[in-house]
Order: C-alpha cells, then structure tokens, then sequence
C-alpha cells in the first residue's frame, strides 16, 4: 500500500459489536488481535475463522508419537491435532496432512509452516481420506494415523459454506466446494419419500416424514440456509414445538447434517477408508478415529471389531471415550465427540 493510498476500513457493525460472521475483524486477524480470541475461549466459545482441536491428550495417548516415526492426518482442518503431533515426531519424524477443503487447507499450511514445520518434516495433500490406499503405496505404511470426522469451527461459521443456519447463505454444504452438487440442487430432486429416509439414516430424525412431506409440498424448494430453516420450524410449529423448544435447534441440527452427509458422501468414503486401514498401517502401528453422530461410531466399531476376529488388529477400544467435563465445557463442540482406537498387528 503507498503512502497516498486510503487505508482499508473496517466492516461497519451495529451495536457495541460485532455478530455477523463477516464483521468478526479482531477474531479474524488473531495476529493483531490475540487477546480478544482467549476472551471469546474463556466464555466457551470458539473464536471465529478458528478451531480447537478435540480431545489432544487423548488422542497423544493412544497414538503415542515417537520421534522418527511416520504420521498421516488425515482430516487435517485447522491443523491442532497434526501440531501436536508433529512436535512429538521430532525433526527426524514426519507428518502427512490431507484435507479436500480447497479454502482452508492452504491457510493450515501456512500456519504449519510458521510455526517451524518445513517440507521435511510435514506434507499438506490436498485429497480426501478414501484415497488412503494409493497413498500408502505411493510414501509406505504409517506409524500412526488420525481421522477427525467432525466438521471444523472455520466450515461452521462460515455462511457463504451453507453449514450453518445462524446466519443466511447458500445452502451449499460441501467439504469441497469446486466438486459435486450443492444441498439446493440434492434437495430439488429428492421425493418426500427418500427425504424421509434421508433424514433418519444420516440423522435419526424423529420427525423425518412430516419434515419431508412438507419441503416436498413446496412449489419452489429452498436455496438458502435460511430458507430451510424457516421451513423446518413451520413445520414443528404445527407439530405444537414452541419455537425456543432446544428439540427445534437439534431437529435443524440433524436436517443439515443429513443433507451434509449425503452431499459429500461421507458414509461411503469412511467405508473405504476403514476398509484400506490395515494395509495402510505398519507393524504395530495406530490409528484413532474421532466421531461425532452414531452413523459413524457404527461404522468405526464394526471395522475395528471385524478387524480384531480377523487378527489384523491386536487390541481396539473396549468402548468409546469421551470428552472431559471440563472439555466439554470450555468447548461445547466437542460433546457428541467419541474416540476409538486400534493397534495394528
């Protein structure tokens, strides 16, 4: 910028501050505003455009990272749980990190690498995790891998993502948004029926006939977040929900996650990723897998436990784990969070 030249303004915001994604300038830019990011963490929140990585000690434990050994993240996000390991890997260590996040991935490489993290220590892919066979032949077996199912804070809060209903956007809801078809155009297409279905084997909805019967009713389906979910709550509206019922957030909660996960097909990558885990770990190598609904962990147990009668793991969790208390507190997104683990023989 020249000397003559103006200098950017910031968002203008009503009110003493700021609440719409956009306008979150200090939370944004932690560099110059650090401060205000541990003001919003000690309220329990997750300051915007950020992400607190779940379950870290917990996930140290059961991977146990060695100096010298092999990793693959392979749900990268903001980068937290590939930072904690990669400062127990050493410099003689090295870590591998996928995402498909085409937006988020290049900024979690920058943060990486100024926080010391050269090339010969850690690999961003751009990728996503069902590619995990070719990967292994490509760079060999991992001591240990990762995979971070939940979706992250930066995804979340951003509208223009479409993950979030707090604010208006495009009802889009892809990991990869240069890839497939948004929410709007599955939603277009899809009779009440397999709406119905739709919502209870991605989310269990209770509600999922009457939800479905009603978008499918519409003349013209909606486009926005906004838009859904105004027509969820017109319909638990006349199911007699009260709209500050918490039941009317959770039923908005479990619509988009549906749509989500159909959208990114995120059952049928996990299945393949599940399936090339073995062959992708060495010898007694780990893996621990964070979930966050019961379509998930289901997928997990079942592996895992199919993969332990056949002998190619030699322990796996007995039963999930859980987020702290006091986690769970300070980060109100880790809640539904599960942890299970294996041990390759």
């Amino acid at each position: 910028m020249t000397e003559d030249a103006p200098r950017p303004r910031r968002p203008r915001y009503k009110g003493t501050h700021p609440r719409r994604f956009a306008e979150k300038y200090k939370e944004h830019d932690p560099a110059r505003f650090g401060t205000e990011g541990l003001k919003v963490a000690g309220r329990g929140h997750t300051p915007a455009g950020t992400h607190r990585p779940i379950m870290v000690a917990e996930i140290l434990e059961r991977l146990a990272p060695c100096p010298g050994q092999r990793f693959l993240d392979a749900t990268l996000g903001y980068g937290g749980h590939a930072q904690a390991a990669l400062e127990r890997l050493g410099p003689e260590g090295h870590l591998v990190g996928l995402d498909v996040d085409p937006l988020e991935l290049p900024r979690t490489e920058a943060r990486l690498r100024e926080a010391g993290f050269g090339p010969e220590r850690f690999t961003a892919r751009r990728m996503n995790f069902a590619g995990l066979p070719a990967l292994a032949s490509e760079l060999g077996p991992f001591d240990g891998i990762l995979a971070d199912l939940g979706l992250s804070s930066m995804q979340i809060d951003n509208p223009s993502r479409g993950f979030t209903f707090k604010e208006d956007g495009p009802l889009d809801l892809r990991m990869n948004p240069q890839r497939g078809r948004p929410a709007a155009d599955l939603l277009a297409e899809l009779s009440a029926e397999a709406l119905a279905e739709l919502f209870r084997e991605n989310a269990d909805e209770p509600q999922a006939e009457a939800l479905a019967r009603d978008l499918a009713a519409l003349p013209q389906r909606p486009r926005t977040t906004r838009a859904l979910a105004d027509q969820l709550r017109a319909t638990l509206a006349d199911l007699g929900y009260e709209r500050q019922d918490p039941e009317v957030r959770r039923t908005l909660q479990r619509c988009f996650q549906a749509l989500r996960i159909a959208v990114n097909d995120e059952f049928g990558v996990l299945d393949q990723f599940l399936a090339s885990l073995p062959r992708a770990l060495a010898s007694g190598g780990r893996v621990a897998i964070l979930t966050f609904h019961s379509g998930e962990d289901r997928r997990v147990k079942k592996a895992f436990l199919e993969g332990h009668r056949a002998g190619l793991y030699t322990a796996i969790a007995d039963s999930p784990e859980r987020p702290s208390p006091q986690e769970r507190h300070d980060n109100p997104r880790s809640a539904p969070a599960k942890l299970r683990w294996a041990v390759r023989s």
